[in-house]
């Protein structure tokens, strides 16, 4: 008869994040129809537009897509050789609405009857194709960007309502493709579940705030669990500095977030705390303790769920039981936690 040995960090965090990561992968028949339509969409503006190209950006380009896929993000950059275009000078209002027919026209064939919409958006065309790509959705949806080339600087110019604003997402998708690489995958892997503890979580930060600051931090092959690590305490001494600026370094204003940056900052902190306590339960061998951390971080049963509250309730009195016989603190039973008692500390921000 072979034992099986007692499950290590390896084996137990390791296993349920990766378990996690593939419940919320996006399905290849979704990325297929995704990228179907984007390429519809790319079409029909090269058509309107000779001589321009396309970029693609967001999740899908980035590889780090999660399920439900409901949207995708490009852009066409329409060659401006008399230089009649930009800052001072014909706003974007007119190639928009020239790029928004071209869409209506040449994909009623195949998508019938598209919304899109140009008024009052600050930065992209918004098509709505009345069709979800994954079912149970309510639509989806393409953000689209009219851009001309910076003629001055590095990168692009892009609306910004009816005027423009730099930016350089050729850039930012060139990176994110390396950054990928160079971490064989485990990029795109730490970035997808860190945007799902984004979404279950109040979303404190935009998507690209967390891409931008795994740039800074993920940068080589690391498990799950060390990439979650050095993203949340990476990320908490940048913000707790200040907003993220444009890795790229075109975007004249730093990555907004979605809450005040002292709270964001306490968020994330807290749960670098929650993931330092899960790896010290994995690492004394109480995995269903580890367990129920993880999933209080993740926020999502359907992604990673807790544990039965029997299971939880005999490992805290093996714990606790274990920890008096060598007269370490006694954990502080609870219905809701196993988390040991501990001092109350206030963070500088």
């Amino acid at each position: 008869m072979t034992l099986m040995k007692t499950p290590t960090l390896s084996t137990t965090l390791e296993a349920l994040l990766d378990s996690a990561r593939k419940r919320i992968e996006v399905a290849d028949n979704e990325l297929a129809e995704a990228r179907r339509r984007r390429d519809a969409i790319s079409s029909a503006l090269r058509k309107e537009f000779p001589g321009s190209r396309i970029y693609v950006n967001g999740s899908i380009a980035h590889g780090d897509a999660l399920t439900p896929l409901t949207d995708v993000d490009l852009g066409v950059v329409v060659p401006d050789p008399e230089n009649i275009y930009g800052p001072g000078k014909i706003g974007p209002t007119s190639l928009e609405l020239r790029a928004a027919e071209a869409i209506r026209i040449g994909l009623k064939p195949d998508y019938g009857d598209l919304a899109v919409e140009v008024k009052g958006r600050k930065r992209s065309i918004l098509v709505r194709f009345r069709d979800p790509v994954t079912p149970g959705q309510p639509d989806f949806t393409a953000d689209v960007i009219v851009a001309i080339d910076n003629p001055g600087a590095q990168g692009l110019f892009i609306p910004r309502y009816t005027g423009w604003d730099r930016s350089h997402p050729e850039a930012h998708t060139r990176m994110v493709r390396e950054a990928v690489e160079n971490s064989d995958v485990m990029y795109a892997r730490i970035v997808r579940l860190l945007k799902h503890w984004n979404r279950s979580n109040g979303k404190p930060l935009c998507s690209w705030n967390i891409k931008a600051l795994a740039l800074g931090c993920i940068t080589s092959p690391v498990s799950l669990v060390e990439g979650l690590q050095l993203w949340f305490e990476y990320a908490a001494d940048q913000l707790n500095i200040g907003e993220t600026e444009d890795p790229a370094h075109v975007a004249p204003n730093p990555i907004k977030l979605n809450n005040p940056r002292t709270e964001v900052v306490r968020q994330l902190r807290r749960t670098l705390e929650t993931l330092h306590h899960a790896i010290k339960l994995a690492n004394e061998g109480y995995e269903i303790l580890a367990q129920e951390q993880l999933a209080d971080l993740f926020n999502d049963e359907n992604m990673l769920p807790h544990p039965t509250r029997p299971a939880v309730m005999a490992e805290q009195a093996e714990r606790i039981k274990a920890n008096s016989s060598f007269g370490s603190p006694a954990l502080i039973p609870s219905t809701n936690s196993s988390r040991e008692r501990v001092s109350t500390r206030s963070w500088a921000v």
